[in-house]
């Protein structure tokens, strides 16, 4: 009996041992299969092809934010942010717009900023602005949709950006917002060469390599647990919540159409290049090109693998206002957009 009881407490500290996010990801997959196995196949191939399609784009992010580490280049950034102030907030939403980091993408890069120090706001404006355009979407969807709409897109992303930095600006004297990061997901590198001058060829100092491989296969773990369970979790929304039935609720002229379909687009997930046909063939149906607008934007910020992933770096309140301010910069673009189409 004594070495029954011993083997359970030595079992119990094991399975303390094991990572939540895993532990979480395998009781789902187990729960798929005895509730709907036939599910489980989908969901697994879905997960595969999602990680395997976002892997280099994750790559090159997570290579980025851990040469800004390793260089010292990330505490020369947080120096520049914060001198420039409110122009920061401008600079970053720019370059959040043009940007080519995807919403997961951009993840490493927002906790390697805040762990340099970048204040929140215009590490705000970029996370919001990011998501919503890149040049190679900018070009894939020019032969789909009509000029204007392209250019609302990313007015929108630009706008969305400096609008959510200007409100971070003014939340950033509340404590949760003063220190937004919760947890990075590098190892021990964070703090590493706090005041040292940049070095382009980091390579050649053992330490400065060591602070690369550490921060890159930190990130890296980090990222993969993370999207594994939320693409897994992707998969059942689009098996049991798809896009296209839940856009036919919101397939008419009328003012709330655009509301309604920016709440619509939030659980539906419409991220990136997966919506630029999907809400074209909405808008051919009858959806409002004001609504199809909305709709896309709510799905791209709002993107349930990066607000999964954000959720274990930063304070609650900082990511329920990042998607207060995507649902809300969704509505107000779309309305914009219906409203000057609707003036012409």
């Amino acid at each position: 009996m004594t070495e029954t009881v011993a083997e359970l407490k030595r079992a119990g500290r094991w399975a303390w041992r094991i990572d939540r996010v895993v532990l979480v990801t395998l009781l789902l997959v187990f729960a798929i299969w005895r509730i709907e196995a036939a599910q489980l196949p989908e969901s697994l191939v879905f997960t595969f092809d999602s990680l395997l399609g976002i892997a280099p784009f994750l790559a090159v992010s997570v290579a980025f934010a851990a040469g800004a580490r390793a260089t010292g280049l990330d505490r020369q950034i947080a120096r520049v942010f914060a001198a420039r102030g409110s122009s920061a907030i401008i600079l970053a939403a720019a370059f959040g717009a043009l940007s080519p980091f995807c919403s997961c993408g951009v993840i490493p890069i927002i906790a390697g900023l805040l762990g340099a120090g970048v204040p929140l706001p215009p590490v705000m404006a970029f996370w919001l602005a990011s998501p919503l355009m890149d040049p190679e979407m900018f070009i894939l969807m020019l032969p789909v949709y009509p000029l204007h709409f392209v250019v609302a897109k990313v007015f929108a992303a630009f706008a969305l950006g400096l609008f959510g930095g200007w409100i971070a600006h003014f939340l950033v004297r509340k404590p949760a917002f003063n220190a937004p990061l919760k947890q990075a997901p590098s190892g021990c590198s964070a703090g590493v060469m706090k005041d040292n001058p940049v070095v382009w060829r980091f390579w050649q100092q053992p330490g400065r390599r060591e602070a690369f491989l550490s921060e890159a296969r930190g990130t890296g773990w980090f990222l993969f647990k993370w999207l594994t369970l939320a693409f897994l979790v992707e998969s059942l929304m689009i098996a049991y919540l798809p896009a296209d039935g839940l856009a036919a609720l919101v397939g008419d002229n009328s003012f709330w159409a655009v509301p309604t379909a920016a709440a619509v687009g939030v659980p539906a997930y419409l991220n990136g290049y997966a919506a630029i046909p999907t809400v074209s063939a909405l808008i051919d149906l009858g959806l409002p090109a004001g609504a199809g607008l909305a709709f896309m934007l709510a799905g791209g910020v709002t993107s349930i693998p990066a607000a999964m992933g954000v959720y274990a770096i930063v304070r609650w309140p900082v990511l329920v206002t990042y998607l207060v301010l995507g649902a809300f910069g969704a509505v107000a673009a779309g309305l914009a957009y219906q409203a000057a189409l609707w003036a012409l």
